[in-house]
This record gives C-alpha cells, sequence and structure tokens, in this order.
C-alpha cells in the first residue's frame, strides 16, 4: 500500500484504508481507547485504536511515546460532529488503526517540541534535528522552498537561464574578508570563497548568455551583526542591454509573483519616488510609507521667526523643516529628550 501524508486526510477519504508513517506527537489514553497524534510534514492525523476491533494494534500503540516513529494502517472515518477540532486541517477524520508496527523508539527528550517551549538555543541549536521536527520550522523551511521554487519559474518564464558558477575561486577585492581555503595539491596556495558571483556573472554576459539567474550562496568573514551574516543565500541576476525600465519591471513582476505565497496581493503598478522625494519627505531612501510624520518644509512660514537660528538660516538660503506632531504641542522637553536617547540607540 503506498504511504499516505498525515496532513492531507479529509472527508473525502472517509471509508478508505490508508498507511501512515510518521512521528508521535501526542498519546492520551482515554478509558482503554488510545488516541494517537501522528505528526509528519505534512500535518497531524488523530488516530484511534481500540481494544475490542484490533487487539494486536491496540497492543502496539500502547507503550509509545512522544517521537517514537510508528506505523499505522487503518481506516479513515468521519468524527462526530461534538469531536470535530476546526484547529486541526484533518479535524474532520480520524483513522482507525487495524495494524500497527513500532518502526523507532525515542529516548526521553531533552526539550519540549511544543510551540511553547522555554528551551534555551544554545539547547536547541545542539539538537538541531530534533528542533528542526517543530511545526513552526518547518513551515518556514517548506515557504522558503516554495519562494525559491517560484522565484525560479518566474525567472525562466523572463528568459534567465540559471547557472552555477563555482564555490572555489580566487581573492578579489570586496567589501569584505574572504574565506581562504587551503588547495592540497597546490601547497601554499589558497582558495576563496565567494562574496558574491559578480565576475562569473560578468563574464556570462560578455560569452552571450543575456540573461543570468542563480540562486547563490555568498560567504563574508565579516562581524554578525543585524543585517550580517558568514555565509547568506542571494538571488543573483546580470542582464545584457539593460534599461532602467527592464529593471523596475522585472523586480516588481518578481514581487508582485512571491507575495501572494505569504498571502499578501501587491497592488501593481509599484509607486515610484526619486531618492530626492524620499529624503526631503522621509529623510531616508528607502522610506516605511506608513509612517505618517513627513517632513514638512516650514521655511517660508519661520523666514521672520524671532528665533534667529530659523530666520538666518531661511535669510542664507538654507531650509527649515520638522515634523507637525498632530496635539504635540503639551510635549515637554524632558520627552523629546528622551526620544533622542531612542533614536540614538538606533543610529539616527
Amino acid at each position: 500500500m503506498r504511504r499516505t501524508s498525515a496532513g492531507t486526510l479529509t472527508r473525502e477519504d472517509v471509508g478508505k484504508r490508508v498507511l501512515l508513517q510518521a512521528w508521535v506527537a501526542r498519546r492520551r489514553d482515554h478509558g482503554g481507547v488510545l488516541f494517537v497524534d501522528l505528526r509528519d510534514r505534512s500535518g497531524i492525523a488523530q488516530v484511534v485504536a481500540r481494544p475490542e476491533e484490533s487487539p494486536a494494534a491496540f497492543a502496539t500503540l500502547d507503550p509509545v511515546r512522544s517521537e517514537w516513529v510508528v506505523e499505522v494502517e487503518g481506516r479513515v472515518e468521519a468524527r462526530t460532529p461534538d469531536m470535530v477540532n476546526p484547529k486541526m486541517a484533518t479535524g474532520e477524520v480520524e483513522v482507525v488503526a487495524e495494524r500497527a508496527v513500532v518502526l523507532s523508539k525515542s529516548d526521553p527528550l531533552p526539550f519540549s517540541l511544543d510551540a511553547r517551549s522555554d528551551a534555551n538555543e544554545d539547547l536547541r541549536l545542539k539538537y538541531r534535528f530534533l528542533d528542526l521536527r517543530r511545526p513552526e520550522l518547518q513551515e518556514k523551511m517548506i515557504l522558503r522552498h516554495k519562494i525559491a521554487f517560484e522565484a525560479r519559474r518566474f525567472f525562466d518564464e523572463q528568459g534567465f537561464l540559471e547557472i552555477e558558477t563555482p564555490i572555489l575561486t580566487k581573492s578579489t577585492p570586496e567589501g569584505a574578508r574572504d574565506y581562504l581555503v587551503p588547495s592540497r595539491v597546490h601547497a601554499g596556495e589558497f582558495y576563496a570563497l565567494p562574496q558574491s558571483p559578480q565576475l562569473f556573472k560578468q563574464l556570462l554576459m560578455i560569452s552571450g548568455f543575456e540573461r543570468y539567474m542563480q540562486i547563490a550562496r555568498c560567504f563574508r568573514d565579516e562581524d554578525l551583526r543585524a543585517d550580517r551574516q558568514p555565509e547568506f543565500t542571494q538571488i543573483d541576476l546580470e542582464i545584457s542591454f539593460p534599461t532602467e525600465e527592464i529593471v523596475y519591471e522585472l523586480i516588481e513582476g518578481l514581487f508582485a509573483r512571491l507575495f501572494p505565497i505569504v498571502g499578501v496581493e501587491p497592488k501593481t503598478p509599484f509607486r515610484r519616488m526619486t531618492y530626492a522625494e524620499a529624503v526631503a519627505r522621509y529623510g531616508v531612501d528607502r522610506p516605511d510609507l506608513r509612517f505618517g510624520l513627513e517632513i514638512q518644509d516650514v521655511t517660508r512660514v519661520v523666514a521672520d521667526s524671532p528665533f534667529r537660528a530659523f530666520a538666518e538660516a531661511a535669510k542664507a538660503g538654507g531650509a527649515v523643516r520638522g515634523l507637525v506632531m498632530p496635539g504635540g504641542a503639551g510635549i515637554t522637553r524632558s520627552q523629546t529628550d528622551q526620544w533622542g536617547e531612542i533614536a540614538k540607540r538606533f543610529g539616527l
């Protein structure tokens, strides 16, 4: 019998015989009736074992504990209305066990795989194979796969070729230090891991490939920060004969294609803003358009102000700009000082 994924069972499967091979997420004994939640990457299915229906399956499942791996063969039944679990994708059905086999036992776990587990990061990384069984982490890995897969489809439709470039390469001037790998064949010589595929993709362009893409691994020997990692993955592109409009439309199309994967439908075409406008209105070149306190030019308003700093700046041809905060007339000096300290902590 072909294996069925636990999280795919629905009412349409009622009456069918299925084979589940999965991890035990939870076991409950309700007065001689066993309920075992089996988990695989697709989700969770509830298995019911009753001694009067299948004594052998009941005896096999009775001792199981969390993270044991079991194989269960049985029939899909609809749950009674009072037993339906709307929080589960498979909450309308259950599998009545007719045959069961323990494939692998598990020692007591070093930490709970429950989403509410307070295990520290060091412990989770030590037992990474357990940590990655948690549904929330598996969902992130699956999401990453879906995004990469859809990005490849999009670029293929746009005429791009996905070409792998070398990982062991020559050191070239970049923005950070290189990771060096000693050569066994050439004693005293070293390879460098690429900080980006820059030279290779330029070589591809002058070779006539015209449109290149790669989901590339990059390596930079620099200190770990919020926006810096020693190794990372990027969508790498190069185009022959580009124009600004081609680049705008390409990236806009990519975002419009990828965001629906996470339930967001972006409006296209995207709003465009020049660098000068962004800096003038928001003070940065990558503004958050949800921020309502735009910078206002009040030079004309304060040109005749008795406050000399404003008046002299306006007279010298400069500008006076500020934020208009509705209801802010009562703000105290201590409050503005606190905001200033917060801004300094964030490098503003």
